[in-house]
């Protein structure tokens, strides 16, 4: 029951934070060619004071890698529940994972961030490896990642 209100809780505040309209906004982010195994990535979102607000999707299905991801995993104490239901598959050195969900109007314009944490086997783990403002404004623009992600846009 709990994990239930708490995936309500997520939802709520993702899709529909004062109960604003949502519109379909995609992610796309393509990775380095770096070499090595594929990359576990969380996509979460702070708002303006940098604190948790939820978890919008999660590339790697081993609940025990999460821990190297661990922005994240501080932010969430390593709770599965937040990503329940909205993982896939970890996402290969040089391959694109482009998800499309529906985001709060609110989130955007109001000092939310999106923050994406990547971690490789055997390789060094990088927290918060992109983070940008969700602002109309951004959308369609394409920022570099500090290690293994090539580029990180979302597009409304």
């Amino acid at each position: 029951m709990k994990s239930l209100l708490a995936m309500f809780a997520l939802t709520t505040a993702l899709t529909l934070p004062g109960l604003a309209m949502a519109r379909p906004v995609t992610l796309t982010t393509t990775l380095n060619d770096y070499g090595g195994d594929g990359a576990y990535l969380a996509l979460y979102v702070t708002d303006a004071s940098g604190a948790y607000v939820g978890s919008l999707w999660m590339a790697g299905g081993k609940s025990k890698y999460y821990r190297h991801l661990s922005d994240w995993y501080r932010a969430t104490g390593g709770d599965t529940a937040q990503v329940n239901g909205i993982t896939g598959a970890s996402v290969g050195a040089g391959r694109t994972l482009e998800i499309t969900l529906d985001l709060a109007d609110a989130l955007f314009e109001a000092g939310y961030t999106l923050h994406i944490d990547a971690a490789v086997e055997d390789m060094r783990d990088s927290p918060n490896e992109v983070s940008v403002p969700l602002t109309s404004e951004g959308a369609g623009t394409p920022v570099r990642g500090r290690r293994y992600i090539s580029s990180f846009a979302y597009d409304m």
